[in-house]
């Protein structure tokens, strides 16, 4: 790209002032009053059902900010990524797709691919001329250059990065201190006592009711932590939760075919056994979780799995039992005492893509609008909305969610009943939230009333953190090359899910470690494993280069 080009055309778009970055990086100012007809950009993105983005106050601002008008190809979250890959297959796709990270995003493949066959536009240059708060970013953040830059150096798209650090340890169980404290009983340390625990919430009747309805323990099958194998496997291995491999001294192997991980399968087994897990764990949606949090009759439930506790149990205003739940710090196991950790939560990929159907003028525009959510004051307006409406500037003796940190935001709360105020974009506006922009919005004292939830999660986290392996497998931001993306998604989908299939057998009975032991780890080879492994070594090696 000629950077004298992208001048020539930049020079019609600079004067007001975006705000001031974190950064040492420098201002970037547009006057939108020296160009005379504004930009149309054709825009692919996700809408939420609450949300109008033709009306949406961020949108407005934007084209007002940048002199451009939106042409929106807005589809709803329902079979979003389906329309998305119709879009692309037309051929006339569009000149740039912004997208919700948890609804859909191209992958780290797709960007590849597309990128290589110079569909997605690479953004070196443009970041370099046009986007002082991005480029100041990678160059300070090297987590955040690693998900957005190709193994070829080119960064063909923008992930939503987003430092939640609860996000970042989701495999917490929740345990009822209430039921703890009126058995006279202490908090558990290892797996054993938590066994021991969970007998006597089953036998001991800590609700009161003389009733035999007490459930010890429960969990769902979606995702936010809320899956109990891995909380409790990670006593004996390390489970990560979704490739089911480990690093030991930097190789590559499968985890769920060790012999401490047979162990594992017992100890969870011995628990079901005794009648100690709800089975409707290994079945349930968080809606059939919930109703056990929530039963309409006494309070039955004593420890429950989830990133966060209002997934099972109301913690909102008016809530009779969301404080009985607190965290339970990893147990220590024969083996380990690990805790399942995320990498800060990004998903890997691509959210934004600019596509060759772009002008010179809709890439500059298109980059500039994406460097001012880099920005705090930017980002605050896409994720949260608009000042005064959505969020407002801190009050005198108002305290950031780190106490260490100057307060520069706090939400004004959506009174119950109100419909959306359309001001800002929701999913689609999360593009950059280093921890210190995070955390620096204001939060409550009080961490069991609703404003201080954020802080709740934060103190339970720090009970998690450290407990993963000195050497773990930071799938997130390997990059498979395309021609072997479709082989391991292949094989992943597949060994993942013979995995799960079989633990559950294991625990449930159906299979026993005694006799078909050997005959699943067989099962593992015959779906090419060792491929598997193979394939992520090279991986996690090119990454490290």
């Amino acid at each position: 790209m000629r950077k004298s080009t992208y001048r020539a055309a930049a020079i019609l778009l600079l004067s007001l002032v975006l705000g001031a970055c974190s950064s040492s990086a420098p201002d970037t100012d547009v006057d939108s009053a020296d160009a005379a007809d504004p930009v149309v950009i054709r825009v692919f993105a996700q809408q939420e059902p609450s949300s109008d983005l033709a009306t949406n106050d961020f949108t407005k601002e934007l084209e007002g900010r940048f002199n451009v008008k939106f042409a929106w190809e807005a589809v709803a979250s329902a079979g979003a990524k389906e329309k998305r890959q119709i879009s692309f297959a037309s051929g006339d796709y569009p000149d740039a797709y912004i997208l919700t990270t948890y609804v859909d995003q191209f992958s780290q493949a797709d960007v590849l691919r597309y990128g290589q066959q110079s569909v997605f536009l690479p953004l070196n240059d443009l970041i370099d001329e046009y986007a002082p708060h991005i480029k100041a970013a990678m160059k300070e953040n090297a987590t955040l250059r690693a998900f957005n830059t190709a193994p070829d150096g080119n960064i063909y798209g923008l992930v939503g990065y987003s430092e939640c650090y609860h996000c970042s340890y989701p495999n917490k169980m929740w345990i009822n201190t209430a039921w703890l404290e009126k058995l006279n009983l202490d908090m558990p340390e290892t797996t054993e006592q938590f066994k021991e625990v969970l007998r006597a919430f089953k036998t001991l009747d800590p609700n009161g009711n003389g009733a035999a309805d007490e459930i010890p323990l429960s969990g769902s099958i979606e995702d936010f932590g809320v899956r109990l194998i891995p909380y409790l496997m990670n006593g004996f291995i390390y489970d990560d939760d979704r490739t089911y491999l480990e690093l030991k001294d930097g190789k590559v192997r499968m985890a769920a075919d060790q012999p401490e991980w047979r162990e594992g399968l017992a100890y969870i087994k011995s628990l079901y056994d005794e009648g100690l897990i709800d089975p409707g764990a290994f079945t349930q949606n968080a809606v059939a979780f919930k109703q056990i949090g929530e039963n309409a009759g006494e309070q039955i439930l004593g420890a429950g799995a989830a990133m966060h506790p209002d997934i099972f149990v109301n913690t909102g205003l008016g809530n009779t039992r969301g404080n009985d739940y607190n965290p339970l710090p990893p147990l220590r196991g024969p083996y380990a005492s690990y805790a399942t950790n995320m990498h800060i939560g990004v998903t890997p990929g691509a959210k934004f893509v600019i596509t060759n159907k772009a002008s010179k003028e809709a890439q500059i525009a298109l980059i500039r609008m994406v460097d001012y959510m880099y920005t705090p004051e930017g980002q605050a307006f896409a994720e949260t909305g608009k000042e005064g409406v959505d969020w407002r500037k801190p009050l005198p003796g108002e305290q950031a969610l780190n106490p260490e940190l100057e307060p520069r935001f706090a939400r004004i709360p959506v009174e119950s009943g109100k419909k959306s105020n359309n001001s800002g974009w929701s999913g689609m506006g999360h593009f950059y939230m280093p921890r210190d922009y995070r955390d620096s919005w204001v939060q409550g004292a009080d961490i069991y009333a609703p404003d201080g939830y954020e802080r709740r999660l934060m103190e339970a986290t720090k009970l998690y953190d450290g407990h993963e392996p000195e050497q773990a497998l930071a799938v997130e931001s390997l990059w498979i090359q395309p021609e072997a993306a479709d082989e391991i998604n292949f094989l992943q989908l597949h060994i993942r899910n013979y995995i799960e299939e079989s633990a559950l057998q294991f625990i449930t009975g159906n299979k026993q470690l005694d006799k078909d032991w050997e005959a699943y780890v067989n099962g593992l080879r015959k779906l090419n494993a060792d491929r598997y492994v193979q394939i992520m070594q090279k991986a996690y090696e090119d990454s490290t280069r």
